[in-house]
């Protein structure tokens, strides 16, 4: 059922480093009745427009020079703001986590229809909020949005692994399991077997503990990867990951591999 409209027009910003984007969105925004265009600027600016003309919803470019916009947040406040749109270009691995914490976002290019949808999302907030304050889950899944970002930044997402006469790009997001071999190590990659020259010591301390776990001490799996477990005698379990690959959990490791899926969202 379509909504009723706001009973007062909400204040934007736009806070892009590209002139040609922000007059983009003024325009798309001016379009609808019920919103209107506060100000726009770049990074840098935004904290101090935002500060003063304190609008109602913010459309947030990602990456922007000198101060990008998570720098913006950080700045400001997640609670200074009640909506944020993240309008971006972002790569896969940041639009996953975008999904995970229930943000909103727009993916550059979109269309009118897409953009007509996020003004009427938002919408829908302020009449659900009543006041039109920031709620405390909005602010809360940013602050999560944030601290996974920070999480994240401390571990590699890519590898670059030699292959005879050419570097490969391994993406952190693309392993399945890792297997010790001798002083190497080979990183299983969508159906690919690539030798890294590192130890599985060095490996393990340099992944992120809450993605990969080491089942024992030859193998290092992606838990995301994991889709059953095996039981299998004295204790040890048999992991089948989704392309199949058995990879074995040794009794050791088993209690704090289960405390991983049960501490788990």
């Amino acid at each position: 059922m379509e909504r009723a409209d706001v009973s007062t027009r909400l204040r934007a910003v736009v806070v892009d480093d590209e002139p040609l984007a922000r007059e983009a969105l003024r325009l798309l925004i001016g379009r609808d009745k019920d919103f209107e265009v506060a100000g726009e600027c770049n990074g840098v600016d935004a904290p101090e427009l935002i500060g003063s003309t304190k609008p109602d919803v913010l459309f947030l470019d990602i990456q922007m020079p000198e101060l990008d916009g998570f720098g913006v947040i950080d700045a400001i406040g997640v609670d200074t703001v009640p909506v944020i749109i993240f309008v971006t270009a972002y790569d896969a691995y940041a639009l996953k986590a975008f999904d995970v914490h229930a943000v909103d976002y727009m993916l550059k290019p979109f269309d009118d229809v897409r953009f007509a949808q996020t003004l009427q999302r938002v919408k829908t907030r302020f009449l659900d909020n009543g006041n039109g304050s920031a709620s405390k889950s909005s602010a809360d899944k940013l602050v999560a949005l944030l601290e996974d970002r920070e999480r994240s930044a401390r571990f590699p997402r890519r590898f670059l692994v030699r292959v005879r006469e050419k570097v490969v790009v391994v993406k952190t997001d693309d392993i399945d399991w890792i297997e010790a071999a001798d002083y190497y190590s080979s990183i299983h990659a969508g159906g690919h077997a690539y030798l890294l020259r590192e130890t599985m010591n060095e490996l393990e301390s340099r992944l992120d503990p809450e993605r990969f776990f080491r089942v024992h001490r030859s193998a290092i799996v992606n838990l995301d990867r994991v889709r059953e477990v095996h039981p299998l005698f004295r204790g040890d379990c048999a992991l089948v990951l989704s392309d199949g690959t058995r990879v074995k959990l040794s009794r050791k490791r088993r209690n704090e591999f289960e405390r991983m899926f049960a501490s788990s969202p």
